[in-house]
């Protein structure tokens, strides 16, 4: 039986196979994406919830080749820096990696979060203050499903330090760069994530990620 505010049987499957199917892209063809595509993947973004209405989320687009340039340069420092981080026999299958598009996509995005936005008083940042870059990881997210939603490729590129962020942008000191994205043409999505293909990390089965009533219990306790 439908329930009264369900999406149709279509729309449901539209959604979830959205999210099913959403990847982190890292390769890219750079040929334009067309203007109202980049206003429906932004209108999804700005239509994340957010704490207290807030709405602390910007999205800055950055096309500049000096400054995608820079970016890239402080990718690089990071991942040379990443490398010896990693346990000696897993460093060469990290290096062969290609963890960012940042100078092939056709357009990179930083999404930041105003932590000053409406005064120091927001309701529901009283007892966790952090609500607001919660939300703004939800603006990601949103953007990430509409840009899989219309075709498009996005990949997060975490490896980056916020301090370089925070310089080659011009960033406010209340200011913080949450999510570095390219965003671009890509050729394929993956029938599923690259990691999980090279064996990266074991996937975890969805129903050993589910507990009931306090952590580490498995089953259903009795009311």
């Amino acid at each position: 039986m439908e329930l009264p505010h369900a999406f149709s049987k279509e729309e449901r499957e539209a959604v979830y196979r959205a999210i099913s199917q959403r990847r982190d892209i890292r390769r890219f063809r750079s040929d334009p994406i067309a203007p109202e595509v980049i206003n429906n993947i932004l209108r999804a973004g700005a239509c994340a919830p957010s704490v207290g209405y807030m709405q602390p989320t910007n999205f800055i687009l950055i096309q500049n080749g000096d400054t995608r340039r820079a970016i890239h340069q402080e990718f690089v420092k990071a991942n040379d820096a990443a490398v010896g981080m990693f346990p000696p026999e897993r460093q060469d299958s990290y290096a062969k990696l290609k963890l960012e598009g940042i100078l092939d996509s056709y357009l990179n995005i930083c999404v930041t979060c105003d932590r000053s936005r409406f005064g120091p008083v927001v309701l529901g940042r009283t007892a966790q203050p952090d609500m607001d870059i919660y939300s703004t990881v939800c603006a990601v997210q949103n953007l990430w499903l509409a840009a899989r939603a219309e075709g498009v490729g996005m990949g997060w590129v975490s490896i980056i330090t916020i301090e370089a962020l925070q310089r080659i942008l011009k960033l406010p000191e209340h200011v913080l760069p949450v999510a570095y994205l390219c965003v671009g043409h890509t050729d394929a999505f993956a029938p599923v994530p690259e990691l999980k293909t090279l064996g990266w990390l074991p996937e975890i089965p969805p129903d050993e990620l589910v507990f009931y009533d306090h952590w580490g219990n498995m089953a259903p306790e009795k009311a």
